[in-house]
C-alpha cells in the first residue's frame, strides 16, 4: 500500500493538533488504502531553517536535516493536521516544509484543519500555494473543524458524523490521486544546475 504521514503542524505546547492529528491517522488506517504514520514535527525539533545550500541541491550539512529528508521521502501522500494562525499556517509548518525540496515532488496533500468559525480554512487555502510551488497536488476535498473546542473532551478530539465522511470523501480522492501520481515520483527530473556559492553568474 502507498505510504501515507499524517503531519501534525502545531507544536505550541498545549497544542490541539495532537488529538486531532490522532484522530486523523485512526481514521486514515480505518479507510484501509494507506500504510498510515502519524508525524509529530515537535519531535523533530527543526530550528529556523539553517541549511547554507539550497534546498533543491540536497546537500543537507545538519542531522535534522537529514533525520527529517529521510522521514518525508519515505511518503507517497500527505495529510497536514494545521491550525490558522493569523490567517494562515503556523510558523512551524511553513519552516518544515522549507527545509525541503525534492522529497516533497508530486505527492498529494490532503488538509485537517481546525479553528473558530472559519476551520482554519485560510490557513489551507494559504498552504496551497506553497504546495504547488513544490510541485505537490493539494486536493480540493478537506476537513474543516470549526469551533473546535465542542470537540474536545476528556478523552481528546471526538469527530462528529459530518467530520467522519469528510475524511472519507478525502482519503478516497487522495488514493486516487497518489497512484495516479505515482509514475512522476519514480521518474522525477534532475535536479538543476545551480551555481556555487561566489561563482560568477551569467547575465545572458
Amino acid at each position: 500500500m502507498p505510504k501515507l504521514h499524517v503531519v501534525i503542524g502545531s507544536t505550541r505546547p498545549g497544542r490541539l493538533g495532537l488529538p486531532i492529528g490522532q484522530w486523523a491517522a485512526r481514521a486514515a488506517k480505518e479507510h484501509g488504502g494507506f500504510d498510515v504514520e502519524l508525524v509529530d514535527l515537535a519531535e523533530f525539533d527543526l530550528p529556523l531553517l539553517d541549511e547554507p545550500g539550497h534546498p533543491r541541491a540536497g546537500q543537507y550539512t545538519h542531522e535534522h536535516t537529514l533525520r527529517w529528508s529521510t522521514k518525508v521521502d519515505e511518503a507517497d501522500a500527505f495529510v497536514f493536521v494545521t491550525p490558522e494562525y493569523n490567517s494562515g499556517p503556523p510558523a512551524a509548518l511553513l519552516n518544515a516544509v522549507s527545509y525541503l525540496y525534492r522529497e516533497w515532488l508530486y505527492k498529494p496533500v490532503g488538509f485537517v484543519s481546525y479553528g473558530g468559525v472559519a476551520a482554519g480554512l485560510r490557513s489551507v487555502q494559504v498552504f496551497k500555494e506553497v504546495a504547488t510551488a513544490l510541485k505537490m497536488m493539494p486536493i480540493p476535498e478537506t476537513v474543516a473543524i470549526p469551533f473546535v473546542f465542542k470537540f474536545m473532551g476528556e478523552g481528546g478530539f471526538r469527530a462528529d458524523e459530518p467530520l467522519e465522511a469528510a475524511s472519507t470523501m478525502m482519503l478516497d480522492e487522495l488514493l486516487r490521486w497518489t497512484e495516479a501520481l505515482q509514475p512522476l515520483r519514480l521518474n522525477p527530473p534532475a535536479p538543476p544546475a545551480l551555481p556555487l556559492p561566489g561563482a560568477p553568474v551569467s547575465r545572458g
